[in-house]
């Protein structure tokens, strides 16, 4: 790389990022300009993800020997400058990480709520919520914990320096990158408010005008703020420059987040959850993560000949949907962040709990979500996001899920360092049993108190057999995460797709309230909807947003050769060598 930095020293941005750009093409042995249903085959490393840029900088740091943890912090880190409607710095996310020894290890970033954070900061005086201020205010910001996170995972599994590792994040920010017209367009659509403040149209514009695709957009003020934490680690985030502009972005909009509450902020490591499927060792996150859900299905449909019912089969729909319905139901009443609730995880992954659970199911009759309550396991006495996987030849995997929550966040950027604010604070409940931007209801396990960390659907989750990881995926979609995971791996599995057909086949989701069966187009067949029908469930409705339900992201190791797929329901690449 240094040859060619020496070689186009002096000449234009958009030169630079030609030649860099040849240069990652000619370092991988196979990648894909856009998205594609092929695999991409790699022998030493691969990553997906859902920026082609982010992709090939973290298998740029993996090309200079640096492991499977070294390469999804530097994905990470890009992904905040070429996709930042999810890929974030001022956000939070989850980790699994799988060793090449079999042990695995989850990291918490997720956000917290401020200190002076409180349960009803959302209503009027009646006790009505006050809408949109959990989303579309500076209120709605939890404290950031991305760089925290990623630093921390870099420092105890990492081989490389946080200078190598940021580098190319930096680059992206400051040299700028090529705007393709799905970006473009995404900006000027769906960050339509982006233009509302000057902060942020200062950043998502190209002065006087929106950006156009063939833009060579830069954005110096995310480079100088990536250059701090660079220079000075967590201290030139959390601390100095970058921590007093925020204090007054949430001066200027009333919020609340203070210099206490970004200096203490830390990242948590917590035990995985796990449960065996079918030979398989499905690893994901624990709360306040809700993919406990992904095992409590898994665990209802293990005594069932899934395999044998076939892909789309109505039989087989309609146990997922069942299942479905039972573990949302006990996600609002039992989930939320483990450091204030008490949650009955052990109970909620037994195998015993998933038979009791699913023994009212009516094979012939769908339920009535109206009819479904939360269960009582053992120990209980009562919509943006990005998803990334990593593997390298020697057995260690990353399932990495990053988010600001809506896409780009709350809107706001912080002026001068030029970063989104997340709008986490709308995933905690902000009234018992009312609904949140996913259609997501909540009780007392998931109530909004100081430094508590709000409850998430990112579902990150590695699949291994014999100790050694085998599938690495996760999706953003909000609600949607959990049957998106869920529904790759029983493609795997289950049905013996390869990878690129587990991805990209058709979906449907279903979370128990609001009671209806959302599915892409040819998920179903007219006759597999009809029988759905005749079994009396309701509310079949087409996918009616973007390009399908997900973006799962994934990569695979089968045969000693690693596969990587990007999800083609939206842009991105994969990339190994």
């Amino acid at each position: 790389m240094l040859f060619f930095e020496q070689l186009i020293s002096g000449r234009d941005v958009m030169f630079k990022c030609l030649i860099r750009g040849v240069f990652l093409f000619v370092l991988t042995t196979q990648t894909v300009l856009g998205a594609s249903t092929e695999a991409v085959y790699g022998d030493k490393a691969m990553i997906s993800s859902r920026s082609t840029l982010a992709s090939a900088a973290g298998i740029e740091i993996m090309a200079q020997g640096g492991n499977a943890v070294d390469g999804a912090v530097a994905t990470a880190f890009a992904l905040a400058v070429t996709y930042p409607s999810a890929g974030n710095i001022g956000g939070g996310g989850f980790a699994v990480i799988h060793f090449p020894d079999g042990r695995v290890l989850t990291q918490d970033h997720r956000e917290k709520a401020p200190g002076t954070a409180h349960r009803d900061m959302y209503l009027d005086a009646d006790g009505n919520e006050v809408k949109g201020l959990s989303r579309d205010t500076h209120l709605a910001a939890g404290v950031p914990g991305s760089v925290d996170g990623l630093l921390d995972l870099l420092e105890r599994h990492g081989t490389k320096s946080r200078q190598e590792v940021l580098l190319p994040a930096i680059r992206l920010a400051k040299e700028g990158f090529v705007l393709d017209r799905y970006m473009a367009r995404h900006i000027n659509t769906v960050g339509k408010r982006l233009q509302d403040t000057p902060a942020a149209k200062k950043v998502f514009s190209m002065g006087d005008r929106l950006v156009e695709a063939g833009d060579v957009w830069q954005q110096p003020d995310l480079a100088v703020t990536l250059q701090r934490i660079h220079d000075k680690g967590r201290a030139g985030f959390y601390e100095g420059k970058t921590a007093d502009l925020i204090v007054a972005e949430m001066k200027r909009g009333n919020g609340i987040i203070t210099h206490e509450d970004l200096k203490n902020y830390r990242s948590v490591w917590r035990e995985p959850v796990m449960t065996t499927y079918r030979g398989y060792d499905v690893w994901t996150m624990g709360p306040p993560s809700s993919a406990v859900l992904v095992l409590q299905i898994l665990n209802m449909l293990e005594p069932y000949d899934v395999a044998s019912m076939g892909y789309g089969a109505a039989e087989l729909i309609h146990l997922m949907i069942e299942a479905e319905r039972r573990s949302y139901a006990d996600r609002a009443e039992h989930l939320g962040d483990p450091d204030f609730w008490d949650v009955p995880l052990e109970g909620l992954v037994s195998k015993e709990y998933a038979l009791k659970r699913f023994a009212d199911v009516d094979l012939e009759k769908a339920s009535d979500s109206d009819d479904i309550l939360a269960g009582y396991p053992a120990g209980k006495e009562s919509m943006e996001t990005t998803h990334f996987s990593v593997m390298d030849s020697n057995g260690m995997a990353v399932a990495f899920t990053t988010t600001l929550n809506s896409s780009y966040g709350s809107k706001l950027v912080v002026d001068g360092a030029g970063f989104l604010l997340n709008n986490e604070m709308d995933d905690f409940s902000v009234k018992p049993n009312t609904m949140n931007q996913f259609d997501l209801i909540g009780r007392e396990a998931n109530a909004i108190k100081p430094n508590k960390r709000m409850l998430s659907s990112m579902s990150p989750t590695i699949v291994s057999k014999d100790g050694k990881p085998v599938l690495v995926t996760g999706s953003p979609g909000g609600s949607t995460i959990i049957t998106t995971t869920l529904q790759v791996i029983l493609n795997v599995i289950d049905h013996g797709m390869p990878l690129h057909d587990a991805v990209s086949m058709p979906r449907f989701h279903h979370q128990w309230t609001p009671n209806r069966i959302i599915y892409e187009r040819y998920a179903f067949s007219p006759d597999t909807q009809r029988i759905l029908e005749a079994l009396g469930h309701v509310g079949l409705m087409e996918w009616p947003y973007g390009r399908g339900i997900g973006d799962a992201n994934s990569v695979m190791m089968k045969d000693g050769v690693l596969q990587g797929v990007k999800d083609p329901r939206a842009e991105g690449v994969a990339v190994g060598f």
